[in-house]
């Protein structure tokens, strides 16, 4: 009993002679790789109307999509915080001055007048840019009397915009701010003198923190070294 012939030499053999049907399947057929290619796609995918359906909507999907906030190195980096030249004037912060007056003067109450461990809690989670400030102790000299309004309050160093030497950054270690609030204008009514002023001096060594950070943390009294 012949074995069947195989399938291969049985479709060759419907094209070629009977000599040529070994000789073309042992040249370019028998131990070739047979390389399958994928299924055809679906109608849907190929459809024109569908791609162009499917792109509009992904473009919507993005719009809708709300962007990325930037880090603090790209906000370092465009100089997103930094005081301009042209801004370096003192007359334009004389109103946000006006406005940190008010806040601190809702902030202390009373205790404008009295002072005391109280006020210096309040004040030392309170946020100073506005604030008019005066540089009363520096390790270096040069800094000793440089006043203005706070327009920056920083880790390290404290912007000040003077009145006539522009923007100076003023490094927090080592050195003293004195801060006034005037008290409010109704207080004369209560045998207070109107003009009176409740003035306190911020260590920087106490201050190395953000305002945002500062705002949360209760601050102990301890010794200083540099007092």
């Amino acid at each position: 009993m012949s074995t069947p012939q195989p399938l291969t030499q049985e479709l060759l053999g419907r094209a070629h002679a009977p000599d040529s049907v070994s000789r073309i399947f042992g040249e370019k057929i028998q131990h070739r790789t047979l390389h399958l290619r994928h299924s055809s796609p679906p109608p849907s995918v190929l459809n024109a109307r569908n791609a162009r359906r499917r792109a509009r909507s992904d473009e919507k999907a993005k719009q809708k999509q709300k962007p990325r906030p930037l880090s603090s190195r790209q906000r370092r980096d465009l100089g997103l915080h930094d005081v301009p030249t042209t801004g370096q004037s003192y007359e334009i912060y004389a109103g946000l001055n006006k406005l940190w007056i008010s806040y601190a003067r809702e902030l202390l109450g009373r205790e404008i007048y009295t002072g005391g461990t109280g006020a210096a809690a309040k004040l030392a989670s309170a946020e100073l840019h506005g604030a008019g400030a005066e540089v009363v102790r520096s390790r270096c000299a040069g800094r000793v009397g440089i006043q203005g309004i706070i327009v920056r309050d920083r880790k390290f160093v404290i912007e000040i915009i003077t009145k006539s030497r522009g923007l100076k950054v003023v490094p927090k270690d080592g050195t003293t701010f004195k801060i006034k609030v005037p008290a409010p204008l109704e207080a004369s009514t209560a045998g207070q003198d109107a003009s009176q002023v409740f003035a306190f001096e911020v260590h920087g060594d106490q201050l190395m923190l953000r305002s945002a950070d500062r705002a949360n943390r209760k601050f102990k009294q301890h010794f200083l070294r540099n007092l």
